[in-house]
């Protein structure tokens, strides 16, 4: 696609990344390649996390932090565990063996992302990860980083909420937290604005109008755009916050403001 011009400075809170070239699809782009799309697309920064795998994250994490440096891209730190994430009898039986037993990411792993200064926050994704244990996200309230948790219909808004959005950390719901398409979720997710400060949604994947104008124009500063590249064109990602009906100002929180708030390295 041919570079998009606009007058805003855009950050990107929600890019992955597949660091292992031997695991790379084919279309996929390497690091000089997602550069070079986000900067036609006018995104001056991004944040990045790691593409899905079995055999945990360590690895993929450090790999993602190398291939960040004296680049725009910006390393958060994707986490995994053996919970699983719904809520019913079996769900819950199954994770009271699993509470003892343990798995996924360990706690200390949390401390060492969290103070080598080589990430800014952390990444979870409990319908394809796992839930990580009790333990490990009372690590991930101690240390304070942002965590951006993928909401949809194996986390639900209501799951999302229990977990995590009463701890005393920045909660961002990727996707309006309707994913894929989910109407009835993503205006869930909105509502849980109203009742908690330090929960934000990220752009990505919401290809609905209704949502995003009624999102930025009822909570114009927990609004913050994700592209969601490479799976999304960033492009395309961007024009669908320009053709909405809010005013300008509100697409400078969203863009740019908002993100930078959050996260210190998205800041101008």
């Amino acid at each position: 696609m041919l570079e998009l011009e606009h007058e805003f400075r855009v950050v990107d809170v929600h890019t992955r990344f597949e660091p292992d070239p031997e695991r790379r699809p084919r279309d996929a782009p390497d690091p000089d390649g997602l550069e070079r799309e986000m900067h036609q697309a006018g995104i001056v920064r991004s944040l990045v996390f790691p593409a899905a795998r079995q055999d945990g994250y360590l690895a993929a994490n450090n790999a993602v932090a190398r291939l960040c440096v004296d680049r725009s891209l910006v390393p958060i730190a994707r986490l995994d565990g053996a919970r699983r994430p719904g809520d019913g009898p079996l769900d819950r039986a199954v994770n009271a063996g699993r509470r003892v037993t343990g798995g996924g990411t360990p706690p200390e792993d949390v401390e060492q992302y969290a103070y080598d200064d080589r990430f800014e926050g952390f990444k979870l994704d409990p319908g394809v990860d796992g839930l990580p244990a009790p333990a490990v996200l009372d690590r991930l309230e101690s240390v304070g980083l942002p965590v951006i948790v993928h909401g949809g219909r194996r986390f639900p808004p209501d799951r999302i909420a229990a977990t995590l959005l009463d701890r005393s950390m920045p909660v961002i719901v990727a996707h309006f937290g309707g994913y894929p398409l989910d109407d009835a979720l993503t205006h869930e997710a909105i509502d849980l604005l109203g009742s908690y400060d330090d929960c934000y949604l990220d752009t990505s994947f919401v290809r609905f109008r209704d949502p995003l104008e009624r999102a930025i124009m009822e909570h114009p500063g927990q609004i913050l755009f994700g592209s969601g590249a490479p799976m999304a064109h960033p492009n395309v990602a961007i024009m669908e916050i320009l053709t909405l009906d809010v005013p300008e100002d509100a697409m400078r929180r969203v863009f740019s403001t908002n993100p930078g708030r959050v996260f210190e390295s998205l800041a101008p």
